[in-house]
């Protein structure tokens, strides 16, 4: 298993990432191309001490892949957020 930090690379503090984040309470992250969604699973669960429900990824056009990290309702993205300095 790869060490939950070489996935994460970092979190997107974007307008569209804030309105995902208090709307729908999603995450989103920069992470390794390499790294496959059971991989991003346990990385975010294990760093951040949260409980994933869904991991949506895609590469954008720079050719960098970004992750939707979907929690469940009892661990809210906006203490993350905090928790990280975002908001």
């Amino acid at each position: 298993m790869k060490d939950p930090y070489q996935v994460i690379t970092f979190p997107v503090a974007t307008e569209k990432a804030v309105r995902l984040m208090e709307a729908e309470n999603k995450l989103t992250l920069m992470v390794n191309r390499k790294s496959t969604k059971p991989e991003i699973k346990d990385a975010v669960e294990k760093v951040f001490k949260v409980k994933v429900k869904k991991v949506n990824t895609m590469i954008t056009p720079s050719g960098k892949k970004k992750a939707y990290v979907l929690l469940s309702e009892e661990t809210p993205a906006r203490d993350v957020a905090t928790q990280l300095g975002l908001l």
